[in-house]
């Protein structure tokens, strides 16, 4: 059976406003969600983060300490020091669980990568050392292209890390649809297209084009495959800017029960994908 994971990249001092209505939401459909945190974000307004997330539906995860690339990024930028990538895992995982009070589980670093952490074995050993068992890194299409196809979560036995696992992002990182980043055009889309249903003519202008060229058609894909899980990559500060209303989410939170589609975190998710290894 394919599941939702609803995950939220928290990254910006706009995001804490954002996810309140997030929140509300959420509370409306008792669905859970995956809340990844930029460490310094979270020493900004650590009470409130933890009045806000600290509640059963909500895992609360690292989003690194401050964003800084983990490995070279043709869009983001070139990859931190050494020590400054130990910084970012080790710090802003610890950092989490200090304000949360609870174990932090997962990892997402500041833009994602077109192969996740395949062939980086030293970021690996910095997130098993912090004590992460997984990962949400593999955010994009071929050569960082849009949108990401529905990879399915995966071990990294060949790194020598089969403990650590992978759990990709699907579809468009909803800020780049909507042109939210104000970068101007970027080279994303590739040609011929794996997905051309969810290429939009134009950045999406409403939440009901968002959804009909993002949401619907990778949930649908992802039944139709049966995927084990399907997760849409969401910026809080983006949501709000584009659709304060939360319309969207709205729509797709209404659309997954409509469907009978479970929602779950990515804490979830890994206990279900160990339990089948041990089966």
């Amino acid at each position: 059976m394919t599941v939702y994971v609803p995950a939220y990249d928290t990254e910006s001092p706009q995001c804490l406003a954002a996810c309140r209505k997030i929140v509300d939401i959420h509370r409306k459909y008792d669905a859970p969600a995956s809340f990844f945190i930029v460490g310094k974000i979270l020493e900004a307004n650590p009470d409130e983060y933890r009045e806000l997330l600290d509640d059963r539906l909500f895992e609360t995860a690292s989003h690194t300490y401050s964003h800084k690339m983990l490995r070279d990024h043709p869009i983001c930028g070139p990859a931190a020091s050494k020590e400054e990538i130990r910084e970012e895992i080790l710090r802003g995982k610890r950092l989490l669980e200090q304000v949360f009070n609870r174990p932090c589980l997962g990892i997402r670093p500041g833009c994602g990568f077109t192969n996740g952490l395949r062939g980086a074995p030293e970021i690996l050993k910095l997130v098993r050392e912090a004590g992460c068992r997984y990962v949400s890194s593999l955010l994009w299409g071929p050569n960082y292209t849009m949108p990401a196809p529905l990879n399915r979560p995966f071990r990294y036995v060949e790194e020598g890390f089969p403990e650590i696992w992978e759990f990709p992002g699907h579809g468009w990182h909803e800020n780049l649809l909507k042109g939210n980043n104000r970068s101007g055009p970027l080279r994303i889309l590739l040609f011929p297209p794996l997905m051309p249903m969810m290429i939009p003519h134009s950045y999406v202008k409403t939440p009901e084009e968002e959804f009909a060229f993002n949401n619907k058609p990778l949930i649908d894909m992802a039944v139709a495959e049966d995927a084990p899980y399907v997760s849409l990559i969401w910026h809080p500060w983006s949501l709000n800017a584009f659709d304060p209303e939360m319309k969207m989410l709205e729509m797709t939170f209404r659309y997954l029960h409509m469907k009978d589609i479970p929602i779950i975190t990515f804490s979830d998710l890994l206990s279900i994908l160990k339990e089948d290894l041990s089966q």
